[in-house]
This record gives structure tokens, sequence and C-alpha cells, in this order.
């Protein structure tokens, strides 16, 4: 029955029987079965039904109820509501139960609900389990829901397959409990709509650890309804069954849940195959499917298709897809097109649009307008978005509230929003806040943050951890060789902190080689104290010149005992003159035990060359 809001078709072409919603022919009683069996195969189905027609009508004539329903169900199917109506009525007179229900589908249809209902009740208070779901629709329309709740629960309980979801969708939306276990008797019975959302309820479970059933976990559970809703042609479905095997790695099937989708009309399946297509380098074809999706209204594809002209520098087509997006109601287009004008240079064009991206919610935009307005100075201005970005979940909003306030010296609101982001996975943030920590000796936090940055990738933290774990330890020895393991993937990151300190450590062990690796490494990065200590290892090994060379790299970069290195070699020598110069810049340089054994050495000097 299309008027009852879910595609239901309560016709009963006989006593006890009704023709389920799922997309199957309606069933026939006992004696029409044998004689549709009995048929010859070469009649045509037409023939068959016309034939049936003349016997129904013979038999209506002479007073047989049971004909005078077949034949009102008959031509309520067919439409012809006019001549259904007395044939039904007779039968309906005769106590004919499929009679009174059918009657009420035609009374529906004309619009005459209240009559319609009159003859469902007769219908289902004879056991009619079609009549009864029908029954429990209309006064679920009505808004009475105990009494459809009432009227629902008997045609399910009869084993009616649209009554059981009609039922399920009422508890449903009541939140009550049994909405699950109607889900799935309408479910088992082929109801794929009740399929479709059983796997919802599980899918969404998933995220509580809740079992389903004594085997199954709930996504395992929801996959199978999943399929089999997908398996009946339920596009949605489909799309979800495509997204959980995409999340599983199983990019093929996916994929091809989502071309069934996307064929039968489902835009969202149409622009997750798009991506799939590009991740899979065919970029032409997932162009085709996002451009699809966006004409039907998908704002995910059109900025999909955004993005890739963009990438083309398509700037103006770019900028028409985005704007499309927009239309189709995706705030993401206003915040992409800021984004293309701040790469044309135009920041006012720019700002407009994150600004109305912004005041729709959208917390990167909120961080954009806030980043620009910060640029100019307006720090005041810029605050209150970064905040608003922040409380919406924006990770890089709650850092830059804490390089805000780290500006400002605010110390401890600095450091807070700084953790606010570590606890989001900023590995930048867990680093600040863990610079914060340990400027007031909170060496414990500071660890922890530490760890949490390092281990996502950065190379600062790794060394600072390294460092903080060796002055715990008193030394890499006593930490077990952590801190070492930290140095060396610093070290084999670049830092040059932490090639100064591999290299120590590899001559501390006697291995010359490795150290002057190391040093020679940081050296060339511009390290001076890896310059002196190389100069030092070279040096030892009786390299002078050599040494001479990196000592005099390291004091023009400010190394004061590398200076006064220098000036001792040249007094060696017999360079006086140079060596004074060296023991001067020594004297600049410090630290306070180098300055005064320079400033000795220069007044010696001075002595010997006056003389």
């Amino acid at each position: 029955m299309a008027l009852m809001g879910d595609k239901a078709r309560l016709l009963e072409t006989g006593p006890f029987v009704h023709a389920p919603d799922d997309g199957r022919e309606s069933e026939l009683p006992p004696p029409a079965r044998d004689a549709a069996d009995a048929a010859d195969a070469t009649e045509s189905p037409e023939a068959t039904e016309a034939m049936d027609e003349v016997g129904h009508r013979q038999a209506a004539a002479a007073g047989d109820p049971a004909a005078a329903s077949m034949l009102g169900a008959m031509l309520l199917r067919r439409g012809d509501l006019d001549g259904a109506e007395p044939c039904l009525r007779a039968a309906t007179v005769a106590g004919d139960r499929a009679a009174a229900n059918n009657l009420g589908v035609l009374l529906h249809q004309r619009g005459y609900a209240d009559e319609a209902a009159g003859w469902w009740r007769i219908a289902a208070v004879a056991g009619s389990a079609a009549a009864a779901h029908a029954l429990g629709r209309h006064y679920r329309e009505r808004g009475d829901e105990p009494a459809a709740e009432y009227w629902l629960r008997q045609a399910a309980e009869s084993g009616h397959c649209l009554g059981a979801y009609a039922l399920a969708d009422l508890l449903d939306h009541r939140g009550e409990e049994g909405a699950e276990q109607w889900f799935v008797a309408a479910a088992e019975r082929g109801h794929r709509e009740a399929a479709y959302r059983l796997a919802r309820i599980l899918d969404e479970r998933e995220a509580d650890g809740t079992a389903y059933g004594e085997h199954a976990e709930p996504r395992a559970a929801a996959e199978q309804w999943y399929r089999q809703a997908a398996a009946r042609g339920h596009r949605r479905a489909a799309l979800h069954l495509g997204t959980l095997l995409e999340e599983r790695g199983e990019l093929k099937e996916a994929g091809r849940w989502y071309l069934i989708a996307a064929k039968d009309g489902e835009p969202r399946a149409a622009c997750a195959l798009g991506f799939l297509l590009k991740d899979a380098g065919d970029e032409e074809s997932a162009a085709e499917w996002w451009r699809r999706a966006a004409q039907d209204g998908d704002g995910n594809a059109a900025n999909a298709l955004g993005a890739l002209h963009a990438d083309r520098g398509e700037l103006q087509t770019a900028e028409r897809w985005y704007r499309a997006a927009l239309e189709a109601g995706d705030v993401n287009g206003a915040y992409n097109i800021g984004l293309l004008c701040a790469q044309q240079g135009r920041d006012g064009r720019s700002e407009q649009w994150y600004r109305r991206a912004a005041y729709a919610g959208h917390r990167e935009a909120s961080n954009a307008l806030a980043v620009l307005l910060l640029q100019r100075g307006d720090a005041s201005g810029a605050e209150p978005w970064f905040s608003k970005a922040a409380e919406a979940g924006s990770v890089d909003a709650a850092f830059n509230l804490g390089i805000l306030h780290a500006g400002r010296g605010a110390e401890r609101t600095s450091r807070r929003w700084y953790e606010r982001a570590a606890e989001a996975g900023h590995t930048e943030a867990a680093l600040q806040a863990a610079l914060s920590l340990l400027r007031d000796g909170e060496w414990q936090d500071a660890e922890r943050h530490l760890r949490a940055a390092a281990e996502g990738g950065s190379t600062e933290a790794a060394y600072r951890l390294a460092a903080l774990l060796d002055r715990e330890a008193s030394g890499p020895e006593e930490s077990g060789g952590e801190s070492e393991e930290w140095y060396e993937r610093a070290a084999g990151q670049g830092h040059r902190g932490a090639q100064v300190r591999m290299g120590m450590l590899a001559a501390s062990k006697g291995d010359a080689v490795a150290a002057a690796d190391w040093y020679r490494a940081a050296a060339e990065a511009g390290s001076r104290n890896a310059a002196f200590n190389l100069g030092l290892l070279l040096a030892r090994e009786g390299s002078l010149p050599e040494a001479a060379l990196w000592w005099t790299r390291a004091a023009e970069a400010g190394h004061g005992r590398a200076a006064l290195r220098l000036a001792l070699l040249a007094a060696r020598r017999g360079a006086l003159a140079e060596s004074e110069r060296w023991c001067t810049r020594a004297v600049e340089l410090g630290p306070p035990e180098v300055t005064q054994r320079a400033a000795r050495l220069r007044d010696a000097l001075k002595e010997e060359l006056s003389a």
C-alpha cells in the first residue's frame, strides 16, 4: 500500500494470504497455486490471468464470496478501483476477511482513511496480520502510538514481515528495548530495510565494544546484514559495506559495492569510488565519478573535483567546483575558496571566504582566519577565532593558542593549550609542553610528553628525551642504553646536537672512526662544537693542519676554546701576532676560564712582542 509510507502492499488474494513488501510476487491461495501449477507452460501469463478473471466473474455472479474476493483483489491490483469495490464489499458481507483487508486498502487509496481503518479492524480481529499491520500504520500516522504498537505487535507476532519492521521502527523511534529483536525478525524474512537498520545499530555499537550474540563481534554481524540488504538492492547498505571493506583493506570488493551503489544512484558511493580510483592512480575515472556525484548534489565530490583542478593549476575550474560544493550545502567549499585566494595572494578575498566558513562553524576556517589576523598583528582579533576553532576540536588552533599565550608570557595558559593539542596527537605541541614542564622542573610529565613527541617523529624531542634520560640516570650506561638509542635516532635525522653526542659516546668507547664521522656530519651542518671536537680528535691523531682548519671554522662561528687552541698553535709556530689576534678573539668569546687563560697568554705575548 504505497500511501502508507513504506511501500506496503496489503492486497490479499484469498484467506490468510498477503503480498509481502520485499519485491516478490504476490502469493496465491492454495487453490490458485494448484491451478497455476497445472496450467500449460506454453500459455502466456496474460492469457492465464484473463481465463482466471472470467472464471472468477462467473463464480462471483453465482454468489461465490471467495471468487468475489479473488476478483476484487485482481482488479484492485490492476488499479480498477471502481470494478474492485463492489466485488470486495460483496465478499466482506459474506465474512471474507481478505476482502475486508483489501477493501480497507481500496478506501485508503481513495482517501477515506477512517472507513479504511474500520475494515482493517474487522479483518485484523478475524486474524489478518496484513490488516493488523495496516491498522497499526494508520494509528501511527494519526499519532496514537499505543494503539499503533498494539496492532503492529499483533501483526509482528503473527509472522508478518512488514509488521515486524514497523514495530521495530516504532520502538527504535521511542528508544525502547525490543527494536533490535523485531529488526532481526523482519530481516530474517528478507526485509532489506530492516537488515540495513540492524546493521547500522550494530555498526554504531562497535565503538562501545558490546558483543552481539554469543560468537560474533558487532562489526562482523553488521557486515552480514549489510551484505543481505545490499544483495537485495539496498544502495545505502552497499555504500556502508564498501566503507567497511575499504577500512579493512579489501579495496577490490569495496570498489565493487561502491560501483553497484553508484550505478543505483547513490552519490556518496560514486564519491567514494572516485577516491578509490584516484588512490589507484586513475584520476580520469575518479574525476568522472566525482562529476556524477557532484551533479547529484554531493558536496564532498564537488570539493574533490575542485582540489583535482587546483592541483593541475586550473584555478578557475577549481573555484567553480568549490562554489558547487557550497551550493550543495558543504561549507568546505567556502573554506577551499579561501585557501585558493590565499594561494593567489588575494588576502582580502580569502578573509571573506574564511569568515563565511567560520561563521558556519567550520573549525579549520576559524583557525585559518585567526592565523591571517595574527599575521596582520591583530592578536586580539585572532584569539576569539582560535578559541572557537579549538573548542570545536581543531588541534592546530589549540597549538596556535599555546603560541599566542607563550608570546604574552602566560606560561601556564600556554602550557594548558599545548597539552590539549598534545593529547590529540600534535607532535610539536607535545614538545612545547615538555619544554615548559622542563623549565618548571617537572621531569616526569616532561618525559611523558617528550616520548609522545619523539615517537611522533620529532627530532628535537628525541634529542631532549635522550638528554633527560641521561640526566636522570647519570649517563647513557645507567639508562640501560635507552638514551643512546634516542640520541642515535635524532642524529640519524640530522640533529646536530645529537650527532655531537653520538661522536662523544663513540670517542668514549675508543671508536675514533665513528666519532669522527658523527663530528664531521654535525660540523658540516654548522655545529661549532662538532668542529671543535673534530679538531681535537684529529690533533690526537697527529693531523694538526686539518685540526686547525676545523678549529678555525669553530672559532669563526663563535667557539672560544677553538680560538684559544688556534692561539696556542700560532704561538708554538712563532706567529706571535696571529696568536695575539686569536687570544683577543678567545677573550671576547669566553667562557670565563677561557677568557682568563687567553688574557694571560695575550699579556705574555705582548711582553714578548714589546721585548
